[in-house]
């Protein structure tokens, strides 16, 4: 069985924003979106430890305490342990210092090992007020993350977090497990793996409208291939593609935002909406299974959902193509 054929449709919620990602969200305002989520019909969510040092997760937990939990998919990721101590100091986060600044101060303890995982798991649980995980990524095992260190964790988490998943899977207790990064190249290195037989990916920001080439060279056909779906988080390149003013979760460079712009531009010209230019692109290579855009605003899960179904006109697509702004080797939604 494959990963699309357990996940309810093919939009998501990716709930990074409610660990207080870039602003501190009012807690009402963070359940009213889960809340609009559901009302209009998204049935999986996707959160991590990580988000605010397990404030996703518990906002989550807390709002869907609320549904059927046989209703609903529901995915988070191991890799960090959430301690009760808090940080004396700054973290050190890699690439991504200060995204969340706003969330609870508990230390986070990188560890990959099979005693790690099983406790980071029964942690999840906990704040997410439930008995079960559907799938389970393994968290930020990349260079945006580690630096010249990576591939240390990432053979950390070859030994044990994978063996462990793999044994759950096996088990019954999850459905699905995978990577859940920010570049391609360690998904890459787990396909090359006799030992290691993921479900799927979750790769944020690297097959977008934005930026794809690289995961277009390197990864999609192989993945696709081996009956690996991709499950693609940050659709809008941590904002910028949705009105924001960041990429790669920092202040986006004029290089990136000129080629917003020149997207823009041609948008305008067709009466397409960024949006779904966006959604609509990730979603159209045969090995994306899903896409998880995440919002901190109910507002936001209505555009994301009308997204989908605007109809948009192949000459907007081939005019991408001819200004050079999507690679001729990208799938068209056409």
């Amino acid at each position: 069985m494959s990963l699309k054929d357990k996940l309810p449709g093919v939009l998501g919620f990716g709930t990074a924003p409610l660990g207080n990602m870039f602003r501190a969200i009012p807690e009402d305002e963070a359940q009213a979106t889960v809340e609009a989520a559901w009302s209009h019909g998204v049935r999986y969510f996707d959160t991590a430890p990580f988000y605010g040092s397990g404030l996703s997760e518990i906002r989550l937990g807390q709002a869907l305490s609320n549904y059927n939990r046989d209703d609903y998919v529901l995915s988070t990721k191991v890799g960090r342990v959430i301690l009760d101590e808090v940080e004396a100091g700054s973290r050190d986060l890699g690439e991504k210092s200060g995204v969340f600044e706003h969330g609870r101060p508990n230390k986070m303890l990188n560890d990959y090992s099979a005693d790690a995982t099983l406790r980071s798991i029964e942690d999840s649980l906990e704040r997410l007020q439930t008995d079960r995980l559907d799938i389970v990524w393994v968290h930020d095992i990349a260079q945006d993350f580690y630096g010249d260190q990576w591939l240390e964790y990432f053979n950390q988490a070859r030994t044990g977090a994978f063996k462990v998943l793999t044994r759950l899977r096996e088990e019954g207790v999850i459905k699905a497990w995978g990577l859940g990064v920010n570049r391609v190249e360690p998904c890459e290195l787990t396909l090359d793996l006799a030992e290691a037989q993921p479900d799927g990916f979750l790769l944020a920001g690297r097959y977008t409208l934005l930026d794809h080439e690289r995961a277009l060279q390197r990864l999609m056909d192989s993945a696709l291939a081996q009956h690996v779906e991709i499950v693609v988080g940050g659709p809008y390149s941590s904002g910028i593609l949705a009105g924001g003013t960041h990429f790669e979760y920092q202040p986006a460079n004029p290089a990136i935002i000129s080629k917003v712009e020149q997207i823009k531009a041609i948008a305008q010209v067709f009466g397409v909406s960024v949006k779904a230019a966006a959604l609509q692109f990730s979603l159209a290579h045969p090995a994306v299974a899903a896409v998880i855009p995440g919002a901190s605003r109910p507002g936001r899960i209505a555009e994301d959902v009308a997204a989908l179904s605007e109809k948009i006109p192949a000459a907007f697509w081939q005019a991408l193509r001819e200004a050079r702004l999507i690679s001729d080797r990208a799938p068209l939604p056409l």
